[in-house]
């Protein structure tokens, strides 16, 4: 396995759950952190299957303490054709956590290493394991207080205030130009979709899947015209956990180039009620606001920043309207958070939609 600089390293990246938890893979995998001891067992503790595969384990090391080392590797494993298809999202994450994760204030899982194969376009990260340190992980279903979302834009605000590492990372694309023209679900199917449960109670034009479709096309090409910063891409509440020094942030997978708004009106209106969104959105907006501007980000003034944010309403109810490998619950409580923000902020229309 190689090595370069802050790259990730290069060498043989499982695409088998039993292969990761192969104690020879693992050793050559765990030999920066064990000094080349050779892991003897490996305990399986938990095993999460979504679109990629968490797995919590611990690792024990010839000659090294009996309670060994909890970690939590991340991979796509034993999946279908189509699934490996979105394999290249691991790889972005392989390569944040080597390249961009130490350059960061941001609070993050400590990754201990990451490898990828890029004529696969795979990667894998294998991190401590945050639930044996004490973390609590976020869900949909257990929406955030005010003050929780106000300390996870602070988080947001640290991100976006680096922008001089967007010159150095030419792999950090505009994801939301890609989801815009890919057609990731064909209209027909997303829109039985948005007539079904997870659309249920939305007013008929925000269901338009034609609609959706072309205001996300609007919302690229104005996100084209507009400053960019890094942007997680990706900040619903299942994103996110708490520690006793505050929230941080997982899942890195759609890490992107783009305008601030992408990811805090996803945020803001993902992690929160739509009641309490409806009523302290606009404080925390301004909160996150002051945030990046303490910390050097560029940010516009309140008004100009509030019809963004209107508009970037559109970004994250597109992600949820599309997913499909996610428990249909969680599915069904961020489209309608989301789709309610694109209703009441009249963000089709914003974006010139008739």
């Amino acid at each position: 396995m190689k090595t370069n600089g802050g790259a990730a390293a290069v060498g043989e990246v499982p695409q088998t759950l039993a292969r990761a938890l192969d104690p020879e893979w693992l050793t050559v995998a765990l030999a920066p952190i064990a000094n080349g001891a050779r892991v003897t067992r490996v305990e399986t503790v938990e095993v999460l299957r979504t679109m990629a595969t968490k797995a919590r384990i611990v690792a024990h090391f010839e000659g090294a303490p009996s309670e060994g080392a909890a970690l939590c590797l991340k991979a796509f494993l034993d999946v279908d054709a189509e699934t490996a298809r979105g394999g290249a999202v691991s790889l972005r994450e392989a390569d944040f956590y080597a390249e961009l994760a130490p350059q960061l204030s941001v609070r993050v899982p400590h990754c201990v290493a990451a490898i990828v194969d890029r004529d696969a376009r795979l990667g894998i990260v294998i991190m401590r394991d945050l639930i044996r340190d004490g973390a609590r992980f976020c869900t949909a279903l257990e929406p955030l207080t005010r003050e929780e979302a106000a300390q996870s834009l602070e988080q947001l605000a640290r991100l976006h205030a680096k922008r001089d590492a967007l010159g150095r990372t030419p792999w950090v694309t505009r994801r939301i130009a890609d989801l815009a023209r890919g057609a990731y679900v064909p209209l027909p199917l997303l829109q039985e979709m948005l007539n079904g449960s997870r659309g249920e109670g939305l007013p008929a034009r925000t269901r338009d899947a034609s609609r959706l479709l072309e205001a996300m096309q609007a919302l690229a090409d104005a996100d084209a015209r507009r400053p960019h910063v890094l942007i997680h891409g990706d900040c619903h509440a299942g994103n996110l956990y708490q520690t006793q020094d505050g929230p941080g942030l997982i899942d890195w997978q759609l890490l992107q180039r783009g305008s601030w708004a992408l990811d805090i009106a996803y945020h803001i209106c993902s992690v929160l009620t739509v009641e309490v969104a409806e009523r302290e959105e606009r404080a925390l907006l301004l909160h996150y606001l002051d945030a990046a501007h303490r910390l050097g980000g560029e940010v516009p003034g309140p008004e100009a920043a509030w019809e963004q944010y209107r508009a970037a309403a559109v970004y994250g109810y597109y992600l949820w309207a599309i997913t499909r490998r996610v428990d249909p619950a969680i599915i069904d409580v961020f489209v309608h958070r989301l789709g309610w923000a694109v209703t009441r902020h009249e963000s089709f229309q914003m974006l010139a939609l008739k």
